[in-house]
């Protein structure tokens, strides 16, 4: 039955999906065609993810989901968001540094920081300021689909004059209604007390839903969100990250490190290229009348060492563990699709990357990552033949640890003439629109060496009772066959005498019953046989003998009591 659930869950959400659409269909589309932007609506028809977050973000309310989808495609064609740009943003909001994207949260989510400092009240601007806005959710949004953001509000020397409520107001509806499922949580940090009555305006905006997502912290509290290496130092922070314009800043990725060391950069590689001609060049003029030494080329010491390099290669990658998962990307597939996952084992601290030719032609890549200092990445820059798959070996440097704020960023560009083509001047020529990125972000295993503790001390506890309860039931048998052995010596001893005893000679008296005891002797009968033979019975016998007797004086026969021998 359990395991029907999700099917039947799944089957539920597709119901609900393709309700939503019909309804849209049929309720808002059918007035006019001109109604939203044709390419939102083109969207809204084909990407199920969509749809399904203005449903999850109306609790699966169809009515409800409609309303915002309507509010939302509205608002998208009043604003031109598809044809919003840098070109089209005023240059000095970019300079300003008011609001832009840097950095992570300890859980990995985007930080959208707005520096409420820099913000004035000016009706003149509002439009450009939401468009300004916009265009930075709608540029990550694009690059990181389906990631939600953390949104900070620094109000470190912000005072009345830098509040405005109706700015305040878009930025929530934009989360609320705009983007949905796109906000993590809101985190207010530093705020003057003389705001706290603007700031309970702004709860009565926020639904239930977006009220918890709230957090409210001074200069001590914000790392309970937010790691000091993303903080700016007069927050408590580490990070002298610093806002310029232009270019905007990037999503911080940067060039891996390979096995070796680091990567030289395309302009260093090229320079260096320079210095060696020049200096081949210089050799060849001094050397010209000395006359080279043929080489000598083992075949067969190539082959070997090309067949181990090969074993090692292969080796590297049997240990690492086979991505589950597959993005299927216009270019390349890539395995995995979302995360790498990383653990504190040895066989943990590598991931494996597969990338897969989808094209008819020659794929240049190259890997990127928020952490260049942590990562080894082998290969981080090559090309793939058509119809081929190139294995990527991610691996942790040293005693570095993983942190779900690191991320990768995988570039892959076609490369339609690749005999005539170096790597480095081709990724210098390539236009931007025609480079496929993808992006992946790693996943921290729980260590298993608590588990394994607790498993080995709970090993210990249960060897600790066990041998107790051995020792008791030793002790159990020990004296089990202690009575054993004295009941046998007790059976010898009775075997023995009538063995040698003549009974008819000496009949017992006719007192005594003929039933006997539980040795099938009666104990007047043993008595009279003491009597009679010198064969003294062993000890213990006697002792039980003597203390085991009484009388039964209803029936006047002599029985056993007590305990058994």
């Amino acid at each position: 039955m359990a395991e029907h659930e999700p099917q039947q869950g799944q089957q539920d959400l597709e119901k609900k999906i393709e309700e939503t659409r019909q309804r849209f269909n049929n309720e808002l589309l059918q007035d006019s065609t001109d109604k939203y932007d044709s390419r939102d609506v083109e969207k809204f028809q084909q990407d199920d993810a969509l749809v399904e977050a203005y449903l999850t973000w109306r609790l699966y309310v169809v009515d409800d989901a409609l309303k915002m989808i309507d509010e939302s495609l509205l608002w998208r064609k009043e604003f031109g968001i598809n044809d919003v740009s840098e070109s089209t943003i005023p240059r000095w909001m970019f300079e300003t540094g008011a609001v832009y994207l840097h950095g992570y949260d300890k859980e990995g989510n985007k930080l959208f920081w707005f520096k409420v400092k820099l913000h004035i009240k000016d009706a003149k601007s509002v439009v450009d300021k939401k468009k300004y806005v916009a265009f930075w959710l709608e540029r990550y949004a694009k690059k990181e689909p389906g990631m939600p953001l953390t949104v900070v509000f620094d109000m470190t020397d912000s005072g009345i004059s830098n509040i405005d409520m109706d700015f305040v107001k878009y930025v929530i509806n934009c989360f609320k209604v705009y983007y949905p499922k796109f906000l993590s949580k809101m985190v207010i940090v530093d705020m003057p007390w003389i705001m706290n009555a603007a700031w309970k305006i702004v709860k009565s905006w926020l639904g239930p839903e977006a009220i918890a997502k709230l957090k409210f912290a001074s200069k001590a509290e914000v790392q309970t969100f937010i790691g000091p290496e993303y903080l700016p130092p007069h927050l408590g922070g580490t990070d002298l990250f610093t806002y310029t314009y232009p270019p905007l800043p990037d999503d911080d990725f940067q060039t891996p490190l390979c096995e070796n060391g680091p990567i030289i950069s395309e302009d260093d590689m090229e320079s260096k290229e320079g210095e060696m001609e020049s200096r081949d060049t210089l050799e060849s003029s001094f050397n010209s009348e000395i006359v080279a030494k043929p080489k000598k080329v083992n075949f067969l010491e190539d082959s070997l060492r090309s067949e181990d390099g090969e074993r090692d290669t292969n080796m590297r990658v049997k240990r690492v563990r086979n991505p589950q998962t597959t993005f299927k990307g216009l270019l390349l597939d890539v395995s995995p699709a979302e995360e790498l996952s990383f653990g504190s084992g040895e066989n943990e601290r590598k991931c494996l990357i597969i990338l897969s030719n989808v094209t008819k032609n020659q794929v240049a890549f190259k890997v990127r990552t928020t952490a260049p200092e942590k990562y080894r990445v082998k290969p981080s820059s090559s090309s793939c033949e058509p119809g081929a798959s190139v294995d990527i070996v991610v691996s942790l440097h040293g005693g570095s640890q993983a942190s779900p704020q690191d991320r990768f960023l995988i570039m892959a560009a076609e490369m339609e003439n690749a005999g005539s083509q170096e790597l480095a001047q081709f990724w210098k020529e390539v236009p931007k629109i025609k480079v496929m990125e993808h992006r992946l972000h790693c996943h921290v295993q729980d260590s298993v060496k608590p588990a394994a503790n607790s498993r080995r001390d709970s090993l210990v506890e249960t060897s600790t009772s066990g041998q107790q309860e051995l020792n008791t039931a030793l002790m159990r048998v020990m004296v089990c066959n202690s009575r054993l052995e004295q009941k046998m010596n007790s059976c010898l001893w009775v075997q023995k005498l009538s063995d040698r005893a003549d009974l008819p000679q000496h009949p017992p008296p006719e007192s005594v019953s003929p039933r006997g005891g539980a040795d099938g002797f009666s104990w007047a009968t043993v008595d009279h046989l003491m009597g009679r033979w010198s064969c003294a019975p062993p000890a213990q016998f006697q002792l039980a003998a003597v203390s085991e007797r009484s009388v039964d004086d209803n029936s006047g026969h002599v029985s056993r009591c007590g305990a058994n021998i």
